[in-house]
Parts: structure tokens; C-alpha cells; sequence
């Protein structure tokens, strides 16, 4: 639900500019979002309600919103595979709903909405990532019929493109620290794996491949990752015994372990 403690901008210049200052560094993508759907409700007149939908490869989830109602609304579009928000979000189109009780547009929708106490609605769209399939949608909901004349309807457009822009930027450096954690930890692996050949190496005097082949086949009979494996060898001296296949196993659950001095491991 919204965070109502934001201090009240002068006006929506300052709301953007806010916006225009949000660091992708020290910002989570719902907490961004959330600050988006808490600014525009600020700066608009009336009792509205807002959210902020985004839609990763056509699958809609609301990411942040102001109030109930806005987060029930989004839901009943979701069900119903249609509506303004994903309107606006999948065909990247300002989308308005004069009156819910007199719009012939999505009519199980529409007949909700007015139900609810909704009676008209607008629909930014947030076109944040097109090569990702990421896009989204600012939606406004409102009590009154024809709940945004032209100057709150400029405020709300104007928001779309930095929202879009600021959420782009999250995505985009969130993208690139998982890429980074990624190889970070596939290098860190590599490494493990490198040290625990060494180990065998010099341990049996055998060749690189055919550590490596004993690794991977203690970890095959061990039923554990092969970098597991190579981190306990590291750090324990100890490797599973690797048995040829067709020869006797060890029963089920015991995993003896090739320890310093011995005979190189067996391998098929």
C-alpha cells in the first residue's frame, strides 16, 4: 500500500524533478514505483487512487498502488486478460474512461469498476524496456465521473516518460549486478574447482583431465554439486570414492572418502 509520508511537492514540476533525481543505486524496483504512484496522487486533485502495473512479457502484476481499491481494480483487468491498464501497457496508449457506468469498453470491467465506487479512470503508459518485453502502466482511478480535466490529465501524461525512464534505469542496473554476481560467481567456482585439481595432481600424479574426471564423478556418486565437492576436498582433504560402474557400490548412504597417502581414486 502507498506510503502517505512523502512531504507534499509545491507543485508537479517539483514532483518530477524528484522523479528525475531518483538513484537506480539506492532503489528497489517496487520502491521506485511506489514513489511514482505516491508523487502523482499528491500533485492531482480529488480522491484518487493510484497503482502502477508493470507487465513483463504480457504477465501483469501491480507493483505499487495507493490504496485498495486501485490494487482490486488492477486484479479484476488481470483476471480478465483486459481492461485500461493493460491497454495502456501493451498497446503503449493513453487510456481513459470518461464514465464506467456509460463506457461500452471492456464491459464486465467497466461494470465492476462502478460497482466499486470507481467512475472514471486514466491509463499512462510506461514504456520502460522494449528489447525485455518490460513495460507498464500508471493507472489513476477516480470517485467522480470525468475525474481529470485537461490540466490534471497533462500532470498525469507528463509523468509517464519519467517514470518510465527512472524504472529503465532500475532495471537496467539491477540487470547488470546480477550479470556481474553471475560471473563473479562463476569465476569463484572455476577457482575452487582449479585448486581442488591441484590438490589431486600432486596427490596421485595424474594428469589435469583426468582430475577433473575424478571430480566430477565424485560428485556424480556423492549426488552433490561439483563445486561442493572441490570446496570440501580444498578445505577437508577428502574426496568421495569413485568406484568404476559395474563394479561393487558402496551401500546406500555411505560415501567413504579417499583420504591423503592412498592409491589414486578408480574412475570408468
Amino acid at each position: 500500500m502507498g506510503d502517505r509520508h512523502i512531504s507534499q511537492p509545491p507543485s508537479a514540476a517539483d514532483a518530477l524533478l524528484r522523479l528525475g533525481r531518483l538513484s537506480p543505486r539506492e532503489l528497489s524496483m517496487e520502491s521506485l514505483l511506489q514513489t511514482v504512484a505516491d508523487l502523482v496522487t499528491t500533485v492531482l486533485p480529488g480522491d484518487i487512487e493510484a497503482s502502477v502495473t508493470l507487465l513483463i512479457k504480457d504477465a501483469p502484476s501491480t507493483m505499487a498502488s495507493t490504496g485498495q481499491l486501485a490494487v482490486d481494480l488492477d486484479e479484476r483487468q488481470y483476471e480478465r486478460g483486459h481492461g485500461p491498464c493493460l491497454h495502456a501497457a501493451r498497446i503503449s496508449e493513453v487510456t481513459e474512461i470518461i464514465n464506467t457506468r456509460t463506457e461500452s469498453r471492456w464491459v464486465d470491467y467497466v461494470a465492476r469498476a462502478a460497482e466499486r465506487g470507481n467512475l472514471s479512470s486514466l491509463s499512462i503508459p510506461l514504456v520502460i524496456d522494449e528489447e525485455e518485453g518490460l513495460s507498464g502502466a500508471l493507472n489513476l482511478y477516480a470517485q467522480t465521473p470525468d475525474g481529470f480535466d485537461e490540466d490534471s490529465r497533462s500532470v498525469a501524461v507528463a509523468f509517464g516518460p519519467y517514470a518510465a525512464v527512472a524504472a529503465g534505469n532500475v532495471y537496467a542496473y539491477q540487470s547488470a549486478r546480477k550479470l556481474a554476481d553471475g560471473q563473479q560467481a562463476a569465476l569463484a567456482s572455476r577457482a575452487v574447482i582449479e585448486q581442488a585439481k591441484g590438490v589431486l595432481i600432486e596427490r596421485y600424479k595424474v594428469t589435469p583431465d583426468h582430475a577433473f574426471r575424478l571430480l566430477v564423478l565424485a560428485s556424480m556418486n556423492a549426488n552433490r554439486k561439483l563445486r561442493d565437492v572441490a570446496e570440501d576436498l580444498v578445505h577437508t582433504g577428502e574426496l568421495p570414492v569413485v568406484t568404476p560402474r559395474g563394479t561393487g557400490r558402496h551401500p546406500r548412504g555411505s560415501q567413504p572418502r579417499s583420504r591423503p597417502g592412498t592409491a589414486a581414486p578408480e574412475h570408468s
